[in-house]
């Protein structure tokens, strides 16, 4: 099932994604779900959870950034949906284009790398 017509993931993202991958087994699966779910829910069906929420003081207008902050990883028992691992991305409504940023568990990290957004989004 293809809900976008593209997603890709930048080369930092894959290298973050490996490194929560040894810890949290699960994480290939859950994001599978996290994209048919809760990015398939906000931006095509424009239903908000609460768990998805543009960034903001980036200095950018496009692509608009989200970070989402509801992400279920069934290796983090009993967390459920505040499991503490969040998700930076951007979405091209033109192109109804993901590209994916970030990913961290909040236990190792407080926030997201804007220096990371400033990087590939300034023009």
């Amino acid at each position: 099932m293809k809900i976008f017509n593209e997603i890709s993931r930048l080369p930092e993202f894959n290298r973050d994604f490996q490194r929560l991958f040894k810890k949290f087994k699960t994480l290939e699966d859950d994001f599978k779900i996290f994209i048919e779910i809760q990015l398939n829910l906000y931006h095509k069906k424009k239903i908000d959870n609460k768990g998805i929420f543009p960034l903001t003081g980036l200095g950018l207008e496009y692509p608009r950034i989200y970070k989402a902050k509801k992400f279920a990883c069934r290796s983090l028992k009993s967390k459920g949906v505040q499991s503490g691992i969040r998700v930076i991305y951007a979405y091209f409504e033109d192109a109804d284009r993901i590209e994916l940023i970030e990913i961290y568990y909040k236990g190792d990290k407080q926030s997201e790398d804007k220096d990371r957004i400033s990087k590939h989004y300034r023009r």
